[in-house]
Order: structure tokens, then sequence, then C-alpha cells
């Protein structure tokens, strides 16, 4: 008889593994040698275990997870102990996957200008218009990460650039590689900040967040919109963030930085709606990317993670990307200078 009755794989939910009875005491002795406890996975506990490998950037490895499913396999399973007077906590309940559904043909004839697009929000953006029909234009600061997307659809219809979008140069370079029509563009690039308030906020930082997530969509924007209004058509969608809609969410660089990146959406939705143009934004709750947050302050520190205890759980970027495309298409056809959270609930919190 097999001593791994419910097949638990890579594959398998964090949660699966959690409350599998072989399973569960396996992962709880791997955290456990790190210093860390089943509590620590909750945010990520709809992940499967070979994801949980992609984005903890080494801290957990392919051979971690072999490595349990043989001792799993062999019957090795490690006793545990419940401390005294704790009950054994529930199982969780196990919540059906969203999984994504591609609409063929929704962007055919299309031509969308995707930034980011190397990782996280802005490749499942791109990836999804490329699979929905779309003539892609791919850009991001990593010529790398943008030729790993590329390979990764070779019948997708993708054009890659690599660039600073805060560089005229390189703006005018993805607007010339789009052709002589754009009819959505997506700005999804961005940094975070380090978490400082405003007292402790050096101007590097400030600027560096500033010139990237504000001025570079600004460029962008601009550089566009001339076409859009030649066309009388067009689509532009900024990502702005849950520190578009709240102070509690970041560092004054960054909290900064997403108001304007509201304010730039509402402004140009009022002014080009008349022309065909729609401008939205997207404000995403926490997200599985590679943006990395710093808390190098120990004010902002306290304070934010305070407000992070009412965070709903993590998605990955195919589910920011199924917001980010319904804005892109003609889909969105009524909506106009909207910021949409796209938070799993938090901005209702």
């Amino acid at each position: 008889m097999s001593n791994n009755p419910n097949n638990i794989s890579g594959e398998s939910s964090i949660n699966a593994w959690l409350v599998d009875p072989a399973a569960g005491p396996v992962l709880r002795a791997v955290l456990a040698q790190g210093g860390q406890t089943a509590a620590d996975l909750n945010p990520v506990a709809k992940m499967s275990l070979n994801r949980l490998v992609e984005v903890s950037q080494g801290a957990f490895t392919t051979d971690m997870v072999d490595a349990m499913i043989a001792q799993i396999e062999s019957g090795d399973i490690p006793a545990e102990v419940a401390p005294a007077g704790v009950e054994p906590a529930e199982p969780s309940i196990e919540l059906p996957v969203w999984v994504e559904k591609v609409t063929t043909g929704r962007f055919s004839g299309k031509t969308i200008i995707i930034t980011g697009a190397g990782s996280g929000i802005g490749r499942a953006t791109a990836s999804r218009v490329a699979r929905e029909g779309g003539h892609v234009i791919a850009v991001d600061i990593s010529e790398e990460r943008l030729a790993d997307f590329a390979a990764s659809l070779p019948e997708g219809n993708i054009v890659t650039v690599s660039g600073d979008i805060t560089d005229d140069a390189a703006v005018a370079a993805i607007v010339e590689a789009a052709g002589e029509r754009i009819d959505g563009l997506a700005n999804i690039a961005g940094i975070m900040d380090n978490m400082t308030p405003i007292h402790e906020v050096s101007d590097d930082v400030w600027n560096r967040v500033f010139n990237i997530n504000v001025n570079g969509t600004m460029k962008l924007m601009r550089a566009v919109v001339p076409t859009m209004l030649a066309q009388a058509q067009g689509s532009i969608v900024n990502v702005a963030s849950e520190a578009a809609l709240r102070g509690s969410a970041a560092g004054a660089a960054y909290t900064a930085s997403k108001h304007a990146v509201a304010g730039l959406t509402k402004s140009s939705a009022f002014m080009y709606g008349p022309s065909g143009i729609r401008v939205n934004a997207v404000a995403p709750g926490p997200v599985i990317t590679n943006i990395e947050a710093r808390f190098d302050s120990e004010l902002g520190a306290g304070r934010v993670r305070r407000a992070m205890a009412i965070l709903p759980d993590p998605v990955e970027g195919d589910a920011l990307a199924a917001s980010i495309t319904f804005l892109l298409s003609d889909d969105g056809v009524n909506v106009n200078g909207v910021i949409l959270p796209s938070d799993g609930g938090w901005s209702a919190a």
C-alpha cells in the first residue's frame, strides 16, 4: 500500500500539504529547521509547492521538495507533539482555485504596449494579450527577461524592446516598434520604496521612485496619445496601488507616487474621453512579484506591518492581468477614469 495515498506532489497546494497526515509533519519539520512555522505560509497557502520554489529566491528548492516527497513515500514520518494546553488546529478549508480562461481573439488586430513585461504582473498581462491574439510590444529594462518571455510564447505576435522608460530615446524606440497603430498601453513597470516616512525619506529614494513610477508613466502616456487621438480610439491602463487609495500601504515616496499616477489617470480620462480614449488604473493589493519591499525605518516598519495584519492572501500576477486586460479590451467600453481596486477586498476592510 502506498505511503502517499493522497498523491501529494510538488503541484499540490501548500494547504493540501499541511492538512495531509503524512505530508504535514514532513513539511512542518522542514520549516522548523529554518526557524519557521506553518503560520508563516498562511499568505501563500493556495500556492503550489513548486510555485513557492519559483518565488522564494532560493530559500526553498526543488531538491527540498523531492526530498520531502521521498520521505513521505518511505513512510519516515516525524512524530509531532502539540504544545501543552493547545488544541490541534482545525484543517483549513481548501477553496476552489481560480483558473484563467483565455478569450480567444479578444485582442485580434490590436497593438498593445506593455511595460514591465519581463516579470510579474507585466509578464502575465503581456502573455494574456498575446494568447488572446494581440500584437504585443513587450517592454522591460532587462533584455534577458524579455527574451525568456518571448521564448515562452513562440507562436505569439511579440516584439521586445529593452530600455529605460524614463529615457526619451527609449520611449521613442517603443513607439516606433509599435508602428502606425497603438490600441492600448499598460503602464505596469514600477518600483517600491523602503517604507520610510517623510522625515526619513532620502532624496535618492524619493527621486528614483518618482522617476520610474510617475515620470516613466507620464512619458509613455504622452508619447502614445497623439496616435490614439488620430485614431479616435485607444485604451490606457496604469498600475496604481492600494497606496493610491490609502496611506498605510507603503512609505511616503511610493504612496505619493501612486497618488500621482491616480491623478494622471483621472486628468487624462477627463481630457481625452470625448476623443475616444479611455484611461483607467488598477490598484493591486498583495501580489506575488519580484518587487521586494525593504523596511529601512523602524517607525515605518512598525506602522506598515501593523496595517498589513488585515491583508488578504496575495495572488499571482495572472489575477491582476485579468483586471488589466478587461480595462484594456473593448469589454471595458463604458469604463473611463476609474481606479479599480483589484485587491481581494483589502480596500473594503
